[in-house]
C-alpha cells in the first residue's frame, strides 16, 4: 500500500506513518436469530451515535482518514482544480414555478454556499430578476438551505421550507414577494428527510393545506418522523389552532403531495405508501368532503388536473410502462376512466417530491415525459391523446422541469452528459398545424470547462441471466481500447429511479487526466418501466448487483480499462450497490468510493427512514425476504483475510435518510477483516446529511478527498491542463 506513496512523497509519508493503522474497534458480540438462523453482530454498539464512546470512535476514524487523505500526492493541484471548477461563477436554474406571468426559480451561483430563490417578473427581460429569499444572507455560516417553495396563486407571497445542516427537517416561512420580508407565522414540522412534505394554497391566497408530522407530545419520540397527516392553516392565526383534514388512516410511512384546481377549489392529494411506488389518490371538494379516487392496489401512480374540470391519471394497470387515463370531477372514479394515451414501447415518467411534474396539461395540449432506457424526451398530445409534433431536444439527453405558462406555452429543461442544463420555451401556437417553435431561453447554465471534444458512447452489457444492461461511456476522443485507461463507473438500481444523462462540470477532471467515466442503467430503476424496477427489488435485488458486475466485465473485456485501473462510485442505494459489488467481486476493481450507503440489510429497517424502505428492500420478518437480504447484505459477507479494494466511505452526521451507523459498522467490519494490508477510510461530515443542503465549501472538500483517493489508487498523476 505504501511503496508507491513512499517513492512519490517521502516528506508526506513520514507524518502519516504513526496513523497508518486505523483505530482499534472493540468487538462486542450480539446474536440475533431470524427464522432459525443465528447471526452474530460484533459492532452493534456503534449504532448509537448519542454515546460518547461512539462519537470518540467516529472522531478517531476522521483523524485516521485525514492523516491518509491529506498526505496523498497531488492534493494541492487537485484542490486547486476542483475549487476552480466548483467555485466558478457559472449560474444554474431549477425548480421553476409560474404565477400570473411571473416566474420563480432556484438559482445556483458559486461561490455562494447555498442556492437561493429568485423572482423573474418578465422572462424576456433578464435584467428584471431579483433575489427573493437568500439562505446565504439568513445564515452566513451556509448551513441553512431551501428544501422547496410554493408561490401563492397571485404570486404575492411565497411559502418556503427551510432546514439546517442537511437535516431536511423543514419549517414553513412566508415571504412577501414585493419586499422580500418574512410575514405571517412559521408552520413547524412540515418537511422531513424521511417522509418529505408539501403545501398548497387556497385559490384566494388566504390559507394553505400542508403536511405535518406529529408535534412533540402527540406521539412517542420514535414516531415523530412518521404518521404524516394533512392540516389547514388560515394565515394570520396561531398554528396551534390549525384544522386537521385527513390522514389518521394513512399508513405509518405515508408521503403526500398536493395540487389545487384553482377554478373549482378542488384539492388533489397523492399519498405514497413508503418509498415503493404505491399511491392512493384523494379529492377534496370545495365543501370540504374528501373522496378517494384510487387505492394503493389500483396502480394509479400520478395525477394532474386537466383544463376542463377533469383529471388525467398515469396508470400501470395492465400497462407496466404506463398509460394515461382521464376522469371527470363530476364522476371521479377510476373504473369509469377513459384511456387517452395507451401504453407504448417507451415508459411514461412519473415524479414525486417536488420534482417538476412529468405530465402537464394546457388549454389544448397534453405534455408527457417518456423514459427511453436512460435518456428521456418530451412528447406532445392533444387532449384526446392524438400525438402532435414534439419540441426539439438534444440527442442522448434528459428532459425535466415542465412548467406551463399563460397562453399554452411550456418551459422545459434539457441537458446531456456534455451539454449544461438549459431551459427551453416551446411556443405551442407559434406555427400553424400541430407543431411549435422551440427556443433556448437565457435561463441556461454555462460550463467552466469545454466538453466539445468529449466522446459519449452507449453500449449494452449482458447480465448473468442474459438481460441487456445499458451503459453510457464518457471519454476523451483519443482514448484507446488497450485496457490501460483508468475508469470510474457509477450506478444506482433502485426505487424505480431513472438514472438520466446529467451534466457535471467537475467530472471533466477525470476526463482531462485520461480517465474514462461510465454510468450504468441497472434493473431496480425505472428506465424500462415497472417490470425493470420489479426485477431489481425485494427478493430480486441480486439482479442489480449481477447487472453492475456485468457492466464492469464488459468495460474490461472491451478494452476500456482493466481491473487494476477500475474504480466504482455510488451513493445511498448506490452505496449498497458498492458494498455488494466489492464483497461479491473484490477482484473486479481497485478502489471503491461509497457515499451515505446502506450495508447492514438486517438492521436497516430499524432506523427511522428504514421503515419507508421495506416496500423496496423487504423485511427480516418475512422468511423469503430475510433470506434474500441475508444473501447479499454487504456487512454480513465481509470475509477475514480476503483481499479487498481500497475503500473510502463518506457519510453525514445529520443524514435523515440513511443512518450513519451503516457506514460506521461497515468500516469497522472491513478494517477488522483486512488489518494492516487494507485501506479502509471513513469520512464523516459534521455539518451535512444525505446530500441535500450541503454547503458548497463542504462539497468541494468532499470532492477533493474523493479525487485524491481515486487518483492515488488508479495511478493517475494529476497534471496541469493549462
Amino acid at each position: 500500500m505504501r511503496v508507491a506513496f513512499f517513492s512519490v512523497c517521502l516528506s508526506c509519508f513520514l507524518p502519516a506513518l504513526s496513523t497508518a493503522m486505523p483505530p482499534e474497534t472493540a468487538k462486542r458480540a450480539v446474536t440475533d436469530t431470524y427464522h432459525g438462523v443465528a447471526i452474530q453482530d460484533d459492532y452493534r454498539w456503534l449504532e448509537d451515535s448519542s454515546q460518547k464512546e461512539v462519537q470518540g470512535w467516529s472522531d478517531a476514524q476522521n483523524a485516521h482518514a485525514r492523516a491518509y487523505l491529506d498526505h496523498l500526492p497531488n492534493v494541492p493541484s487537485i484542490r486547486a482544480r476542483v475549487t476552480e471548477i466548483m467555485s466558478s461563477r457559472t449560474v444554474g436554474y431549477s425548480d421553476l414555478a409560474a404565477r400570473q406571468g411571473t416566474l420563480f426559480a432556484i438559482q445556483r451561483q458559486p461561490p455562494k454556499q447555498q442556492p437561493f430563490l429568485i423572482l423573474i417578473p418578465d422572462l424576456d427581460k433578464p435584467d428584471s430578476v431579483r433575489t427573493l429569499v437568500d439562505p446565504n444572507v439568513l445564515d452566513t455560516a451556509g448551513s441553512t438551505s431551501i428544501d422547496w417553495f410554493v408561490p401563492s396563486p397571485d404570486g404575492r407571497v411565497v411559502a418556503v421550507s427551510l432546514s439546517h445542516s442537511g437535516s431536511e427537517s423543514g419549517d414553513i416561512h412566508f415571504f412577501e414577494t414585493a419586499t422580500g420580508k418574512e410575514i405571517y407565522e412559521v408552520i413547524p414540522r412540515v418537511n422531513s428527510g424521511t417522509a418529505g412534505g408539501d403545501l398548497v394554497w387556497l385559490a384566494d391566497g388566504t390559507g394553505v393545506f400542508y403536511t405535518r408530522h406529529p408535534l412533540p407530545g402527540e406521539r412517542p419520540e420514535q414516531d415523530l418522523n412518521f404518521f404524516q397527516q394533512i392540516y389547514f392553516h388560515q394565515l394570520g392565526t396561531p398554528t396551534k389552532g390549525d384544522r386537521y383534514e385527513l390522514g389518521k388512516d394513512f399508513p405509518r410511512v405515508a408521503e403526500t403531495e398536493f395540487e389545487m384546481h384553482e377554478k373549482s377549489g378542488t384539492l388533489l392529494a397523492t399519498v405514497q405508501n413508503g418509498d415503493g411506488g404505491e399511491f392512493a389518490l384523494f379529492l377534496r371538494s370545495p365543501s370540504g368532503k374528501w373522496h378517494r379516487i384510487s387505492d394503493f392496489k389500483d396502480q394509479v401512480v400520478q395525477a394532474t388536473f386537466g383544463p376542463q374540470d377533469d383529471v388525467y391519471l398515469i396508470s400501470r394497470t395492465g400497462a407496466p410502462r404506463g398509460k394515461i387515463l382521464r376522469i371527470t370531477l363530476s364522476d371521479p372514479t377510476v373504473k369509469n376512466a377513459v384511456t387517452i394515451v395507451p401504453e407504448g414501447p417507451d415508459t411514461v415518467v412519473t415524479s414525486f417530491y417536488h420534482s417538476p411534474p412529468s405530465m402537464v396539461t394546457t388549454e389544448n395540449r397534453l405534455y408527457v415525459i417518456y423514459q427511453l432506457g436512460g435518456p428521456s424526451e418530451l412528447r406532445v398530445f392533444d387532449l384526446q391523446g392524438k400525438p402532435l409534433a414534439k419540441p426539439e431536444q438534444l440527442p442522448l439527453s434528459a428532459v425535466g422541469g415542465l412548467t406551463k405558462l399563460d397562453g399554452g406555452d411550456v418551459l422545459f429543461s434539457n441537458t446531456s452528459f456534455v451539454s449544461p442544463p438549459a431551459v427551453y420555451r416551446y411556443h405551442a401556437a407559434s406555427n400553424q398545424g400541430d407543431g411549435g417553435e422551440t427556443k433556448k431561453t437565457w435561463l441556461a447554465s454555462t460550463s467552466p470547462v469545454d466538453f466539445s471534444n468529449v466522446r459519449v458512447v452507449r453500449e449494452f452489457a449482458t447480465s448473468k441471466d442474459g438481460t441487456k444492461v445499458p451503459v453510457t461511456i464518457i471519454m476523451s476522443p483519443d482514448a484507446k481500447l488497450d485496457g490501460k485507461n483508468p475508469a470510474v463507473v457509477s450506478g444506482y438500481g433502485g426505487y424505480g429511479v431513472n438514472i438520466t444523462p446529467g451534466f457535471n462540470a467537475v467530472k471533466h477532471i477525470l476526463l482531462e487526466q485520461g480517465c474514462i467515466y461510465a454510468v450504468a442503467n441497472l434493473r431496480g430503476g425505472g428506465e424500462y418501466g415497472e417490470p425493470w424496477h420489479l426485477q431489481g427489488n425485494l427478493t430480486h435485488k441480486q439482479n442489480v448487483f449481477d447487472d453492475f458486475a456485468a457492466v464492469l466485465r464488459h468495460l474490461i473485456d472491451r478494452g476500456y480499462t482493466s481491473s487494476e485501473k477500475l474504480a466504482i462510485e455510488g451513493g445511498s442505494n448506490g452505496g449498497l450497490l458498492m458494498g455488494a459489488t466489492f464483497t461479491q467481486h473484490p477482484e473486479l476493481m481497485r478502489a471503491v468510493v461509497s457515499h451515505v450507503g446502506i450495508y447492514d440489510m438486517l438492521r436497516v429497517e430499524l432506523s427511522p427512514n428504514g421503515v419507508f424502505n421495506i416496500v423496496e428492500f423487504g423485511t427480516v420478518q418475512n422468511p423469503d425476504q430475510f433470506r434474500a437480504l441475508q444473501a447479499y447484505s454487504p456487512y454480513h459477507h465481509v470475509k477475514d483475510g480476503q483481499k479487498y479494494p481500497a475503500v473510502l466511505f463518506l457519510t453525514g452526521a445529520n443524514d435523515p435518510r440513511v443512518d450513519p451507523m451503516q457506514s460506521r459498522k461497515m468500516t469497522a467490519r472491513l478494517q477488522a477483516a483486512t488489518g494492516e494490508s487494507g485501506t479502509v477510510l471513513l469520512r464523516t461530515s459534521s455539518n451535512s446529511g444525505h446530500g441535500a443542503g450541503t454547503a458548497l465549501s463542504e462539497r468541494i472538500e468532499q470532492t477533493v478527498d474523493v479525487y485524491s483517493f481515486l487518483f492515488d489508487r488508479l495511478g493517475i498523476k494529476h497534471r496541469s491542463t493549462k
